[in-house]
């Protein structure tokens, strides 16, 4: 076991106490790496949902507001990182409590896991039709199992093989992304596309359009203080995360909008959110696509993970390594279950119910009460100024709630004109801003910055 003991030693000498890490990459590399990590399949499947509901040029505008509005929450969050160090659920221990931080660290693995599963499915499911088309042989678990198979593999080599692989992965993604553009634009006018029919009976609002655009930047946002942290500097991280993520998304939901409208006008009919219908008129070149995303991103899905749970707390020492062939193994095993697919959208809304809140309440708490500062009391389970009461903030944890079922609410049992993501938001960051206000003095004269140093970042 000499290759496991080498390997566990150099993952963890790249990481410093308590999970802290001390970024180097410029702006570029980071551009790179965020604009890789959303160049996926579920975020160019996402845009197959929007046409023939609404208009193919509503459902553009749709895709750029969307993405320009979730974006200012993750580059908020990912500044959070690079200016102490920390990884995104461990930040969360400022505002929830060293205690009170499990419950959205829990979520976060539930949600990271289906996240992987989800995408290891699609991109098995793609390279089985691939395969069947070539040799007649079909069996799409098996596929889906080797896929997250070599995602394990490329997580465990930790942040730096991430950054290693992301950019090469980004370059590769974006070639065969300008050919799909090439040939949809090629067989048929932008005229053409926005002609196509809208059909109100499939339930798709512009509003509904929106809100499904910026759930998927808050779903990026549980990974961009692991990601940011990465960052030189706060220049690096935010112009580098918030350029690399809008194009990204973009550019992977207009694509997957511009294909599905053309095997729509080809056709004259599609399955939204199915990749084959996509590769049989694509070929090849788009099946690559999804693979690359796949293996691009789903590495990053894993290395979150791992990363919520390593830094979850610190009187148990969890390592890197062995953490994260125990959630690669489940994440293999779960890429089995292919019925998931069918239930993509409500994963959306449980993602939005459970991190809207938390992201408004983190903002709220690190930037307006904290003001831009946690000290190195975060890195404690028990005492200093993040104790709260027996470790957890109940103003926090009530917020918490309170945003989570306004989502749902507005979802489910009340629809809102302008969706759920956008007043959860407004709800939960008013009302945690009005309960923590009166303890905003508690944190005046405290020291911190990035805390792998005792002087201000």
């Amino acid at each position: 076991m000499n290759w496991y003991r080498r390997l566990e030693s150099r993952l963890e000498s790249s990481v410093d106490e308590g999970g802290i890490i001390r970024g180097t990459l410029t702006m570029r590399r980071m551009l790179m790496i965020w604009l890789a990590a959303n160049l996926v399949v579920t975020t160019l499947l996402t845009g197959t949902l929007f046409v023939p509901g609404i208009s193919y040029p509503t459902a553009i505008i749709a895709i750029v507001v969307g993405t320009l509005i979730g974006t200012v929450v993750l580059t908020l969050i990912g500044n959070i990182g690079t200016r102490t160090g920390l990884a995104t659920m461990a930040i969360t221990r400022g505002a929830f409590g060293s205690k009170g931080s499990y419950l959205p660290v829990a979520a976060n693995v539930i949600i990271l896991m289906g996240w992987s599963w989800v995408q290891a499915m699609l991109a098995g499911v793609t390279v089985n039709f691939v395969v069947e088309q070539a040799t007649g042989f079909s069996n799409p678990i098996l596929f889906s199992i080797l896929c997250q198979t070599l995602v394990v593999c490329l997580a465990i080599l930790g942040h730096k093989g991430i950054e290693k692989a992301e950019p090469w992965f980004a370059v590769l993604i974006l070639l065969v992304m300008a050919y799909v553009f090439i040939v949809a634009f090629a067989g048929h006018s932008p005229a053409a596309y926005a002609e196509i029919p809208s059909d109100p009976t499939l339930g798709i609002t512009p509003a509904i359009a929106l809100d499904i655009v910026i759930a998927t930047a808050i779903s990026w946002t549980v990974l961009s203080g692991d990601l940011n942290r990465l960052a030189s500097s706060q220049r690096a991280g935010i112009v580098g995360s918030g350029i690399g993520y809008v194009l990204s998304t973009v550019l992977s939901m207009s694509l997957g909008l511009t294909a599905f409208c053309y095997v729509l006008i080809e056709s004259g009919e599609a399955a939204p959110f199915d990749p084959t219908v996509l590769v049989a008129e694509f070929g090849w070149a788009l099946a690559i696509v999804i693979f690359l995303s796949v293996m691009a991103t789903n590495t990053m899905v894993v290395y979150g993970m791992v990363n919520s749970v390593v830094n979850a707390q610190s009187k148990f020492t969890l390592k890197f390594l062995p953490t994260a062939l125990v959630l690669g193994a489940i994440s293999i095993l779960g890429a089995m279950w292919l019925d998931l697919l069918n239930q993509f959208t409500d994963f959306l809304v449980m993602i939005g119910a459970f991190f809207v809140p938390v992201f408004a309440i983190v903002i709220v708490d690190y930037y307006i009460i904290k003001r831009r500062t946690y000290s190195r009391d975060i890195l404690k389970d028990s005492g200093g100024v993040y104790s709260y009461l027996r470790g957890v903030n109940w103003s926090a944890v009530g917020v918490w709630i309170i945003g989570a079922a306004a989502s749902y609410i507005l979802t489910y049992t009340f629809p809102s004109a302008i969706g759920a993501t956008i007043p959860s938001f407004v709800i939960s960051f008013v009302v945690y801003l009005a309960l923590s206000w009166p303890t905003r003095r508690r944190f005046d004269g405290q020291t911190g910055g990035h805390l792998a140093f005792t002087g201000h970042y």
